[in-house]
This record gives C-alpha cells, sequence and structure tokens, in this order.
C-alpha cells in the first residue's frame, strides 16, 4: 500500500467510512501479527493484540500525520501495544505466582499439536536468544520473525541503521556461536 493509499483509508476512517480500515486491515494483517508475535512470542496472545491493533487504529486515526511513513507508524503502535502486554502480563504472572503456595502451582501440559522434538528446539532457541543483549533481541525479533527492512527498524528505532545492521550482525554471530543459526 502506498502513502497515498494509506493516507486516502486514514482520511476514510475518519469520516467513519470502515471501508478504509478494511483495506488497511487486509494489507498489513499479517505485518501486524508478525511484529506483535516477535514481541510476544505466543499465537494466542498476538491474535488478540493484533485485533485489538485495528480497534486502536480506528479510534486514534486523527493522530496520524499524513507522510510521515505509515508503515513506521503501524509498526511503532503494534510494537508498543505487544511491550505493554508483556509488561502487565509479567506483572499479573508474578502478582499471582507470589499469592500461591508452591502446592497451588500446576505446569500445563504442552498441547499434543507439538512434537516432543519441536517444544525442545524452539525452547532451545528461545535460550539462544536469551543469551543476547535486549537491543540485539529486539533486532532480531524485528529483521527475522516480523520480516522488517534494516531501514524500517532504524525508524522505528530511531537509531543509524549501521548501527542496526551492525547489532543485527554480532546477534547473528552469537546465535551461529550458540549453534542455533543457520543461513537460508
Amino acid at each position: 500500500m502506498t502513502e497515498a493509499t494509506f493516507d486516502a483509508c486514514i482520511q476514510a476512517i475518519l469520516k467513519g467510512d470502515k471501508q478504509g480500515l478494511r483495506d488497511i486491515y487486509d494489507a498489513y494483517l499479517d505485518y501486524i501479527y508478525r511484529i506483535v508475535y516477535g514481541v510476544v512470542g505466543s499465537r494466542e496472545d498476538a491474535e488478540d493484540i493484533t485485533s485489538e491493533f485495528f480497534i486502536k487504529l480506528w479510534q486514534q486515526a486523527d493522530r496520524y500525520k499524513a507522510g510521515s511513513g505509515h508503515k513506521a507508524y503501524l509498526a511503532t503502535i503494534a510494537r508498543n501495544m505487544a511491550i505493554d502486554h508483556t509488561r502487565k502480563y509479567k506483572k499479573e504472572v508474578l502478582e499471582s505466582f507470589t499469592q500461591e503456595s508452591d502446592d497451588d502451582v500446576v505446569i500445563e501440559p504442552v498441547s499434543s499439536d507439538n512434537t516432543e522434538a519441536e517444544v525442545i528446539e524452539d525452547i532451545a532457541i528461545k535460550e539462544a536468544i536469551g543469551k543476547l543483549n535486549p537491543k540485539e533481541q529486539q533486532i532480531i525479533n524485528m529483521k527475522i520473525l516480523s520480516e522488517m527492512t534494516f531501514q524500517e527498524i532504524s525508524d522505528i528505532l530511531k537509531c543509524p541503521m549501521g548501527t542496526v545492521t551492525w547489532r543485527y550482525r554480532e546477534a547473528i554471530k552469537k546465535l551461529r556461536r550458540y549453534g542455533y543459526y543457520e543461513e537460508s
């Protein structure tokens, strides 16, 4: 979707025309989902947050400044919503965990959709990414999981593209040392 098309969709939303939102939804559903999933790491949470994202876009369409780079604008909102969710969830888990005794803790079984090997591999990859510093983790999530360009990442994080590419290369080197990343 071009800047002009996006701007027209926002103008339609401001006039109460739901078609403008439908057009943005059709064009960016996968993009927003990938960004959110990259932050929260849970399919169910990513789906919920993505749905909430489009409601928020409808409600706050008047905040968009035409011609200001709509993809970065959308990505920033989605990323912030996912971060807010993660912070809230961690706080809720911590509060509920401190209120329960060890006897009350229930470990949920792994769903039958996943094979044991997939679960182990997923845990291993998360552990490897967890060894990266937070800025590297963020860039890896945005680049690989959200399939964003270095320029988009640079715009969203408001840091030079050279810094983004350097952090990305350093993170990939670390993941290779841990044995968890191969070029495809």
